[in-house]
């Protein structure tokens, strides 16, 4: 059975009288110096009265401390006289957002609910972040909104409406949540019986497809993965992130040139008819444009492919037929096809694939020069696998959980033979 760690009881908590302490500060609503670009530390230090000559050595201890330490307190940051720290912690914070639960899939993967404080008027929202466990690395799947503008009619997440954008902090402090539940920060320990890379880090690769459209928060995604990619601080390769978007052709030049991460497009569908319909987008941006944006992306090349996902909905979009017109409609761009059985969730309206109907797709597609994993369905059991998730706030009930547990169960017999 999968298990879940309720964070707002404090008996299943660890004991961090420290957390408690930076908790308080964030709803109180001190700025953060978490997601905060070199430049804009360097002013903080100067609202902090850091002398001008101090002030580039000053925010290159912080970044230390926040990004390679995996600090959360300025009281640990012993490097730093007391005075300055006790200034910083008058006027700034580096608190990590609340953890509302943890759920441990059967198959390792976990996934938790983060609470964030109120911006401005509004009130305090909730996303969630996945970590899946794989042999050799560990990848984070990241959401860059609450709820999503899209409303893709497989997908979960399409069900809850947009509430606001993730700020840069609150984008980047998923990953930093991420890495210090799964002790990935020197002196934290890895949970006991955690599946994780055996060697190593625990976090190896980040992509962004969590909830939301990343391209329509361009500025706080591109600011978070710049310091995500910061090579003095988080030091992921940028060949290691992978920015996943159902096709806003406007951002993607401008994610190839200001990012420079791995691009990967939501595809879904073959017609334009059919994608307006599963891609609502698409009416937007039609497939012509879309695979345009693609073959002129910077940087792509047979060493550095796009990768497009595709849910196998049965009876929907998964006939060779369909497989025959997406061979020819990538013709020329370097790319990857990712074949995802559709994961269920209570009220939606479709199945998926056959397990011998993927096959023959994948197959057909592998044979006319394209890499075409077929995706391992991981975190059914918590409505952690692709497209399930969806904010709490919006809690399920029982009975849906348990229409869930039905589904899930079902669908693993069909997809619970492929490989990654």
């Amino acid at each position: 059975m999968p298990a879940t760690i309720d964070l707002t009881d404090p008996s299943a908590r660890p004991a961090r009288p420290q957390a408690a302490k930076a908790a308080s500060q964030t709803m109180d609503g001190k700025p953060t110096l978490i997601g905060m670009s070199r430049e804009e530390m360097v002013a903080a230090m100067a609202d902090a009265g850091v002398p001008e000559k101090q002030r580039k050595m000053r925010v290159n201890q912080i970044w230390h401390w926040l990004y390679v330490r995996g600090s959360s307190d300025f009281a640990d940051m012993h490097t730093i006289s007391k005075e300055l720290r006790e200034k910083l912690a008058e006027r700034y914070t580096v608190a990590r957002p609340e953890i509302v639960e943890e759920q441990i899939s059967n198959d390792g993967t976990r996934k938790w609910l983060m609470r964030f404080p109120p911006r401005g008027a509004g009130r305090p929202v909730e996303v969630e972040t996945v970590y899946i466990p794989e042999e050799g690395r560990g990848t984070l799947c990241i959401s860059s909104q609450v709820g999503c503008t899209l409303t893709c009619t497989f997908c979960h997440t399409g069900t809850q409406k947009l509430v606001r954008n993730l700020t840069a902090e609150e984008i980047l402090s998923q990953l930093l949540v991420a890495r210090d539940r799964l002790g990935d920060f020197p002196h934290k320990d890895t949970p006991q019986g955690a599946i994780v890379p055996a060697e190593g880090r625990k976090v190896t690769n980040i992509v962004m497809m969590g909830m939301g459209e990343p391209l329509y928060n361009f500025d706080n995604v591109k600011q978070a993965l710049l310091i995500a990619s910061d090579g003095d601080g988080l030091a992921l390769s940028r060949r290691r992130i992978t920015l996943s978007t159902s096709g806003v052709v406007p951002g993607i030049v401008h994610t190839g040139e200001e990012i420079g991460v791995m691009l990967a497009i939501s595809l879904h569908a073959v017609r334009d008819e059919l994608r307006d319909e599963l891609v609502p987008i698409n009416k937007k941006y039609p497939l012509k444009e879309l695979l345009e944006a693609c073959r002129t992306y910077p940087g792509v090349s047979n060493a550095r492919r796009i990768t497009f996902e595709y849910v196998m909905l049965k009876g929907v979009n998964d006939s060779l037929s369909d497989a025959k017109e997406l061979v020819r409609l990538l013709k020329g761009i370097p790319a990857k096809i990712n074949l995802i059985p559709f994961n269920p969730w209570p009220g939606s309206a479709y199945e998926c694939s056959d397990w011998e109907t993927i096959e023959t797709f994948a197959d057909f597609v592998n044979a006319n020069g394209y890499a075409s994993p077929i995706r391992t369905p991981r975190g059914r059991d918590i409505l952690a696998a692709c497209g399930q998730l969806k904010s709490e706030s919006e809690r399920m009930r029982k009975k849906d959980r348990d229409e869930l547990e039905s589904m899930a169960l079902q669908a693993m017999m069909i997809a619970g033979h492929g490989a990654d």
